[in-house]
């Protein structure tokens, strides 16, 4: 496992990445209920990301990571199947995705 540093430098991009993802949804009409359940999620866990790495806890962290990864990939799936949701959330959504798979990299998640 990285040192709690690292991890927290690293969450730091995660953590940006669900603030703009959230933002592009803030700012998106029409967007559908369950991805704007997952967005939401996602940043509920980006809250709650700085004590659960403070604890230094490696089950709590694998958790959150993987939840995390689950709300994601979702997301992701929605914005595929959904033509119509314009390219600012697809590509919040994308780069959120693709943080999250660096960081479970770097966890060997």
């Amino acid at each position: 496992m990285m040192h709690t540093n690292d991890l927290e430098h690293r969450f730091y991009f995660v953590e940006r990445a669900v603030r703009l993802t959230a933002q592009a949804a803030s700012a998106e009409f029409g967007l559908p209920k369950e991805l704007r359940d997952c967005i939401e999620q996602m940043d509920k866990r980006a809250d709650q990301a700085r004590e659960v790495f403070q604890s230094a806890d490696e089950t709590r962290i694998r958790k959150l990571v993987r939840d995390m990864d689950v709300l994601a990939d979702r997301a992701k799936r929605i914005c595929n199947y959904i033509p119509t949701l314009s390219g600012q959330i697809k590509g919040a959504v994308t780069h959120l995705h693709s943080q999250i798979q660096e960081l479970k990299r770097d966890l060997h998640i």
